[in-house]
């Protein structure tokens, strides 16, 4: 009975030209697909390898920056941006810096050579002219430094006395751009007569602040370093330099056996004092003989590194997902 039904029902649908067919859903390649597929993720990875590329770029531009901002593949004598042989002519040291003519000549104050006749101490003979020749002036004199860049400065002066023979007779002040670095300085008192002594002060400038020994003033693009009129005769200086860097990176002065043996010897005594009364140590402001000189507070800005490690930390932040994201693909 079916059977009859389903024929007649397929002569009626000849007749009216028409055909009985099943439903069919379109036909859909699979080749196709795999080619979408893998366009659009080659697409996802070049986009990927360009920001991670671009991030990395950014990365090492700022470490490369920050290299050479604080002198780092620079030779001594190119970290130097400013060289002055006070009181004298121009000279190229050992080490290569280039020390200029004094440019205050004729301007403020008195070059003195007066040291020329006498050997320094604790200095190589080839560079006995930058502690011999000096200028100093009845009042405060100075001299400007022009900075750019930011970054970590060392200042470092030289001095010799070549005139006076104890100390309390030459007594003067240190001043940067309005800070006092420098208190009280008696070249006698510190390394005795015609012997070499340097006076080395960090600073670090930053956005427009500079920095030195703890205290923090507005810089404008210049250094101002001034020699302080003080009780006992006049200021002075013998030359002086400005260098990218820290302190690990200026040269030393030779040593000098007397000297290091004085201060052992006061060291000792003072210990010695400091066990007697029961702990509380003495020191004496100024101690006699003292060589080393430095800042007296770090650089806040020497251990600063967070702005450069924040971009690392947002390079790695975007790459590991990304990686992730990639190997699931």
């Amino acid at each position: 009975m079916f059977r009859a039904g389903r024929a007649s029902l397929r002569s009626g649908w000849k007749r009216f030209g028409l055909r009985s067919e099943r439903y069919r859903p379109p036909a859909v390649s699979v080749t196709q697909e795999q080619g979408e597929d893998r366009a659009a993720c080659e697409a996802m990875q070049r986009v990927t390898a360009r920001l991670v590329a671009g991030l990395l770029a950014a990365v090492l531009s700022l470490l490369s920056g920050q290299c050479w901002a604080d002198g780092g593949g620079l030779s001594l004598a190119e970290r130097v941006i400013w060289a002055v042989n006070a009181g004298g002519d121009s000279h190229v040291d050992v080490h290569g810096i280039h020390f200029k003519k004094d440019p205050l000549e004729g301007k403020i104050g008195k070059a003195s050579d007066y040291g020329v006749r006498l050997p320094i101490l604790r200095s190589s003979p080839e560079d006995q002219i930058l502690y011999q020749t000096e200028r100093y002036n009845e009042d405060t004199f100075g001299y400007d430094v022009p900075i750019r860049d930011d970054g970590d400065y060392i200042l470092v002066m030289k001095y010799a006395e070549v005139y006076f023979a104890q100390s309390q007779q030459k007594v003067f002040d240190v001043r940067v751009n309005g800070h006092t670095v420098v208190k009280d300085l008696d070249i006698f008192d510190r390394v005795g007569h015609s012997t070499a002594h340097d006076e080395i002060v960090p600073f670090s400038i930053k956005k427009g602040k500079l920095s030195v020994q703890g205290e923090v003033s507005t810089f404008n693009g210049k250094l101002t370093v001034e020699f302080v009129k003080g009780y006992y005769d006049n200021p002075k200086v013998c030359a002086l330099y400005v260098m990218k860097g820290t302190l690990e990176d200026v040269p030393k002065l030779q040593p000098h056996p007397g000297l290091e043996k004085h201060e052992d010897d006061e060291e000792e005594e003072e210990e010695s004092e400091a066990g007697e009364e029961g702990g509380k140590k003495k020191v004496q402001p100024g101690s006699k003989y003292k060589v080393q000189s430095g800042p007296r507070t770090p650089n806040p800005y020497s251990a600063d590194n967070s702005s450069l490690m924040f971009p690392i930390l947002v390079a790695f932040g975007v790459f590991i997902p990304t990686l992730f994201c990639l190997c699931r693909l």
